[in-house]
């Protein structure tokens, strides 16, 4: 780059930048190109500037998409953790949901228990079965206002509670000798008269089939009676119906 001075007795000295456009092809002649400094130096100014903010820009970009991916990274590592907080999530729900079950089905056999239990005391609790074991001849029904069945039972044999319920009163009696009041707690009462000796005392729990008298050669006849709701009924078509 050459340096053109003129000089002007008038005017200031100016200063002219040559630049010089050559080739290697011999036959071609070197052009010159003329700028002034203060153009010259706004093209070198604005290219540095460009060259700054390209550089700037990728070194920017590149943070961004630094940042960009450790953000991913973490996102997926958060998902990962998410997913494995919602694995874990749903096995103990699955396992509440067995344990759910498993009380469910516990509490409905327990409930259909008691209610096949609570079934089974209700029909124990009626008088329904023949309160005696053994042989026994034609039973006398003597009717009346408070009906009795009169049973000639074989020595051996056993006078048993008709249903289970609470001895109320062990009585004397003019004719049978003694008298056993059963309260089956459902407003049947149930009434044995015998000459013998009584098994069971006021206030004992009887339950089905309990033994109230033994039968000896002294005692084979015994009465038997049936109170409903304070009324006397037939023993016998409470057998018949529901033995």
């Amino acid at each position: 780059m050459n340096s053109e001075v003129l000089h002007s007795k008038k005017h200031k000295r100016k200063v002219r930048h040559v630049v010089l456009v050559t080739s290697n092809d011999t036959t071609t002649k070197a052009k010159q190109l003329l700028f002034r400094p203060a153009f010259l130096w706004t093209i070198i100014t604005l290219l540095c500037i460009f060259i700054g903010v390209f550089i700037g820009f990728f070194s920017y970009e590149a943070r961004i998409w630094s940042a960009a991916a450790e953000k991913n990274a973490h996102n997926e590592g958060e998902i990962a953790r998410l997913n494995e907080e919602n694995s874990a999530l749903l096995a103990e729900n699955n396992s509440l949901k067995e344990q759910n079950q498993i009380l469910s089905d516990t509490v409905n056999a327990k409930t259909q228990s008691e209610a096949e239990l609570s079934e089974q005391l209700d029909k124990q609790a009626l008088p329904t079965i023949i309160p005696f074991t053994g042989s026994v001849s034609n039973p006398e029904l003597k009717e009346g206002d408070d009906p009795l069945c009169e049973f000639k039972v074989s020595i051996g044999s056993t006078v048993v509670a008709a249903a289970s319920g609470t001895v109320t009163g062990v009585t004397d009696d003019i004719e049978y000798g003694r008298t056993v009041t059963v309260d089956h707690g459902n407003g049947y009462v149930t009434i044995y008269r015998n000459k013998g000796d009584a098994n069971v005392k006021t206030g004992d729990s009887l339950v089905q089939g309990s033994t109230i008298y033994l039968i000896t050669k002294d005692n084979e006849t015994f009465g038997y009676q049936i109170k409903k709701d304070g009324e006397y009924i037939n023993p016998l078509e409470m057998i018949e119906i529901n033995g």
